[in-house]
C-alpha cells in the first residue's frame, strides 16, 4: 500500500469518529451545567484513579523522567485547570448582557456562549498529561465533544490516556487517535470547529496550512525563544538560580523555558559563576540522579551535541555544570546544563529554539540595548525580567511583546489559570485555558432582542422625508 492509499485509508477512520461525534452533538448541541460537571469531575477521578500509572508511562517513554516534575508539571497542573474550570464554569456560561446604543433601544441587547461542536486537539509529548488532558478539559468545559491526538515520541502514555479516556467518555465525548506523522496529517485535515495544536513551528505551519483547506480556526502554542533578562537594578543570584532551575527541569524540553540569558557586561563572568553555583547545589550529580530527567530521544540528544559543538568550533566559551565528573555517552540521555558565553549571533542555537539544557548567555552594554536584542527576534512565547527598579520594569515591558511575563522568577505565570497563556506572532496565537479558554471553544454568539414597541419601522422601503429626517439624525448622533 502506498503512502496516498494509506493516507486515504486512515482518513476514512478518523472521518468515522469525527462524525459519530459530530451527530452526538447535534442531538445534544448544549449541554447543561450539571452535565459539563459531571464530564469535569470524571476527568479529575481518571487522573487521580490512575496517576501512578500516568506516572510510570511517562519516565518509561522518556527512559527517565524525575517523578516530582512530573507530578507538579502534568498531575498537578492539569488538576488545576478542571478545578478552576469546575469552579468558574456556572459564571462563564451565564449569558451576559452587553449595553446597547441609544438608537436601537429599547432593544435589549446580549452575548448567549455556545458550544462550537467537534474540537481537535493535537498535543506535544514535552508535557503528554497536562496538554492533552488540558486540552479535553477545556472542550467538555465549553461543552463540546474532542478528539486527542497525542504525540507518537510517548507512545505508552499516549496508549495509556487512550484506554482511561475512551472507557470513561466513550468515542462520542472523548476520541483519542494514535500515530505517526501520517495520522497527525489526516488528523489537521477533519473539518473541526476548532483545532488547538501545540508543537514546533514547523509542524504548526503544517497543521495550519491543512486546516485552512476547511477554514477551521486554530490555537497554536509554537514555543520560540523566551528571553531572561537579568537588568541592571536585578538580584544576580535569584536570577542565576532560576534560570539554573528552568533549563534543567524536564531536561530544558519546554516551550517556556528561558532560551538565552541577556545580562550586564560587566557582572558577565558574575553571572556565569552564580549560574554553574547553584546548579551545582540544585544538581549535584546528573547521570543517576532521580532528579534529572532525560532527554526524549536520541535524535534529539544528537541535536543538543551539535548545537554545543558548532560553539565550541566558532571559539564561544563553553561550560558543563557536571559537579561529579560524570561521563555522559548518547545512550545515557542525560544531559548536563552547559552554558555557552558571549555566543555568535550566527550560531544555530542563536537562530534555533534550544529546547533543552544550553544556557546561551549574551553580554549587553545598556538595558536598552538588550531590549532591542529581543525587539529584533520572533516574539517569544515568555520573558524573564528580573529587576527591582519600577521604570526598569516599566521600560521592558512596555516595549517587548511576548506571549506571557514572570518578573523576579521564571515560569510561574503558566500556572495561574485566571490568565490567558499563550504564544503571540510566530510563538503562538490564542489560549485554551482558564476563561479565555472557554471563550476560545465556543460561539459567543450576539442576540439583540427587539422591543414590541420600537423605531425600526420608520426606516422600512418606500423611503421617503421621514427616513431622511431619522437618517440626518444618527449622522450627528450616532
Amino acid at each position: 500500500m502506498d503512502r496516498m492509499d494509506n493516507l486515504q485509508l486512515i482518513s476514512g477512520r478518523l472521518h468515522d469518529v469525527f462524525e459519530r461525534q459530530k451527530c452526538a452533538h447535534l442531538a445534544n448541541p448544549n449541554p447543561e451545567f450539571h452535565e459539563r460537571v459531571s464530564n469535569l469531575e470524571l476527568l479529575e477521578e481518571t487522573i487521580l484513579r490512575n496517576e501512578s500509572e500516568l506516572l510510570a508511562a511517562m519516565s518509561n517513554d522518556y527512559g527517565h523522567r524525575s517523578r516530582h516534575e512530573s507530578i507538579m508539571a502534568d498531575i498537578v497542573a492539569t488538576l488545576g485547570v478542571i478545578r478552576h474550570a469546575k469552579s468558574n464554569l456556572k459564571a462563564w456560561m451565564k449569558v451576559r448582557r452587553v449595553p446597547t446604543p441609544w438608537q436601537l433601544r429599547p432593544s435589549v441587547s446580549y452575548v448567549h456562549p455556545q458550544p462550537l461542536g467537534v474540537i481537535g486537539i493535537i498535543a506535544s509529548w514535552n508535557f503528554p498529561v497536562y496538554l492533552g488532558f488540558a486540552g479535553v478539559a477545556s472542550a467538555l468545559g465549553a461543552g463540546n465533544s474532542c478528539m486527542l491526538k497525542p504525540s507518537e515520541h510517548t507512545p505508552r502514555t499516549s496508549s495509556l490516556m487512550a484506554r482511561l479516556l475512551e472507557n470513561n467518555f466513550g468515542q462520542e465525548v472523548v476520541a483519542v487517535v494514535e500515530g505517526d506523522a501520517s495520522v497527525g496529517e489526516a488528523f489537521s485535515r477533519l473539518p473541526f470547529d476548532h483545532l488547538l495544536f501545540t508543537g514546533s513551528q514547523r509542524v504548526g505551519k503544517l497543521v495550519a496550512r491543512a486546516a485552512a483547506e476547511n477554514l477551521t480556526p486554530v490555537t497554536m502554542d509554537l514555543g520560540g525563544k523566551s528571553p531572561l533578562i537579568v537588568a541592571p537594578s536585578g538580584h544576580l543570584g535569584q536570577a542565576a538560580a532560576c534560570a539554573a532551575q528552568a533549563k534543567m527541569i524536564n531536561a530544558g524540553q519546554m516551550s517556556v523555558c528561558p532560551d538565552y540569558a541577556l545580562v550586564p557586561r560587566p557582572r558577565l563572568d558574575e553571572f556565569v559563576q552564580a549560574v554553574g553555583q547553584a546548579a551545582q547545589k540544585q544538581y549535584p550529580s546528573i547521570r543517576n540522579n532521580p532528579d534529572v530527567s532525560c532527554v526524549i530521544s536520541a535524535a534529539h540528544m544528537e541535536r543538543l551535541q551539535e548545537l554545543v559543538a558548532e560553539a565550541k568550533r566558532h571559539g564561544a566559551r563553553v561550560l558543563q555544570i557536571n559537579p561529579a565528573g560524570e561521563l555522559f555517552e548518547p545512550a545515557s540521555q542525560k544531559f548536563p546544563l552547559t552554558l555557552v558565553v558571549d555566543p555568535s549571533p550566527r550560531l544555530r542555537l542563536m537562530q534555533e529554539e534550544v529546547f533543552g539544557s544550553i544556557l546561551p548567555i549574551v553580554p549587553y552594554d545598556t538595558l536598552e540595548q538588550a531590549v532591542l536584542e529581543v525587539q529584533n527576534r520572533p516574539r517569544p512565547p515568555a520573558l524573564y525580567l528580573f529587576a527591582t527598579s519600577k521604570g526598569e520594569k516599566r521600560f521592558v515591558l512596555d516595549h517587548t511583546v511576548s506571549g506571557g511575563v514572570t518578573v523576579n522568577d521564571a515560569m510561574w505565570h503558566v500556572l495561574n489559570n485566571n490568565m490567558p497563556f499563550g504564544g503571540v506572532g510566530g510563538s503562538g496565537m490564542g489560549s485554551y485555558t482558564g476563561k479565555t479558554g472557554f471563550d476560545t471553544l465556543s460561539k459567543l454568539k450576539p442576540v439583540l432582542e427587539q422591543s414590541k414597541f420600537n423605531a425600526a419601522p420608520l426606516l422600512r422601503a418606500p423611503y421617503g422625508p421621514v427616513f431622511d429626517k431619522v437618517a440626518n439624525v444618527l449622522k450627528k448622533l450616532a
